[in-house]
């Protein structure tokens, strides 16, 4: 059934149409991120396509930043869990032990560039645009010797690559993207998904347990001594184990609730600048490099967006914001058919997260009440309608 749904979306598509790169994607392909940023916010009468390039390397420049940091640390992609930290680079031979000054440094690296990206955005404003990038001159410096090397495009790096996935429509071996005004406020809703996770991570004071578990690890290794181990377990294990004991033990803490108060507050910004990108979205009649496409165009990456997508997203984040507003609430298995827990208490005074009393019931019920339950109909039936790729397109969407 979903080949015939697919067969019959890709039959009623509109012709995917090219875009030339601009001679500012040009300039990023040879001089870099960092370097054209620069030039840009230098600039004392930037253009509209000046001010969404500097804008958007801002954004690239919290990504950049962070894998730097990785790369000099050594930190691999095995935090599968959270943005950034899990993206795949190359590895250093040469890296230093990562330490809590570097992840407070990494977070404060991610939240300045993010303001500085909505900075750009807000002297933008809603002014008409366009500006042509092909996603293959977007490149990280990973190991900072000014030189793109093997590994370090922005497609290597995010993954940008949706071969054998239902998801798409056309084989784009090198696509070029028209970004326009509906695609700023795309961009400005991702700066505030990226500064809530920013938030949260600083509201939980994670750098101090990452050396208290660094030391215990040097401490438990210091104990082997010239005596092989008797199993891998640690080879196979450690690292992980370690990781979520740093997690845990972090939420374990009393957060800071001005920190989860702020990433409750850039939450609901990315919806009402997401609602903004789809209404400029819905507005659009060209065809030509499109980003994320309205009903009757094509994305320039080739993937297939169904007809009614943008509705449907919409609804999703219609009742995440009603969650966020705890206008309904989210369901406990202990609490029943007429209540549940209050999202936006959570936020305003947050708790220490500990896992046994928050699955037995007790630790939520300072945030439990009576009133109508979320529902996953909205998302089932955008999972539905993309056919089983529903997270892809939550990562594309935003």
């Amino acid at each position: 059934m979903r080949s015939v749904l697919l067969a019959t979306a890709l039959a009623l598509a509109p012709t995917l149409a090219f875009a030339e790169r601009s001679p500012l994607s040009a300039e990023i392909g040879s001089t870099g991120i960092a370097a054209t940023e620069a030039r840009l916010a230098a600039l004392s009468d930037p253009t509209p396509p000046d001010l969404f390039a500097l804008a958007g390397l801002r954004f690239l420049s919290g990504v950049e930043q962070a894998l730097q940091l990785r790369w000099q640390t050594g930190l691999q992609a095995d935090w599968s869990e959270l943005p950034i930290l899990r993206l795949p680079i190359p590895q250093n031979p040469a890296a230093r032990p990562f330490t809590s000054a570097d992840l407070a440094a990494l977070l404060d690296g991610v939240s300045t560039n993010m303001d500085g990206a909505r900075s750009a955005l807000e002297t933008l404003g809603e002014a008409d645009f366009a500006l042509e990038i092909a996603l293959s001159d977007l490149w990280f410096d990973i190991n900072m010797n000014g030189a793109r090397d093997e590994g370090e495009g922005v497609g290597d790096v995010a993954g940008l690559t949706f071969g054998g996935s239902r998801a798409v429509a056309v084989d784009v071996a090198d696509p070029v993207i028209r970004f326009d005004t509906a695609d700023a406020a795309w961009l400005s809703a991702y700066t505030h998904f990226l500064s809530s996770f920013v938030s949260v991570a600083q509201a939980y004071d994670v750098a101090p347990v990452v050396d208290r578990i660094a030391a215990s690890t040097k401490a438990m290794k210091d104990l082997w001594g010239t005596t092989p181990p008797a199993n891998a377990y640690d080879m196979m294990f450690g690292s992980q184990v370690d990781r979520v004991a740093i997690i845990l033990q972090a939420l374990a803490q009393t957060p800071d609730p001005a920190l989860t108060r702020a990433a409750h507050t850039h939450l609901l910004a990315m919806i009402t600048e997401n609602r903004r990108f789809w209404a400029l979205v819905k507005a659009e009649t060209d065809n030509q490099g499109e980003w994320v496409p309205n009903d009757k165009q094509v994305s320039a990456l080739g993937l297939n967006t169904p007809p009614g997508t943008g509705d449907h997203w919409l609804a999703v984040l219609a009742e995440a914001e009603r969650m966020l507003k705890g206008e309904v609430l989210v369901p406990h298995w202990r609490y029943g058919a007429e209540a549940g827990i209050d999202i936006a208490k959570l936020f305003e005074t947050p708790p220490p997260v500990d896992l046994i009393a928050m699955i037995q019931g007790e630790a939520f019920l300072p945030y439990a009440r009576k009133g109508p339950q979320a529902s996953m109909e909205a998302w089932n039936a955008f999972e539905d309608l993309v056919m089983g790729e529903s997270m892809l397109f939550a990562v594309f969407l935003n």
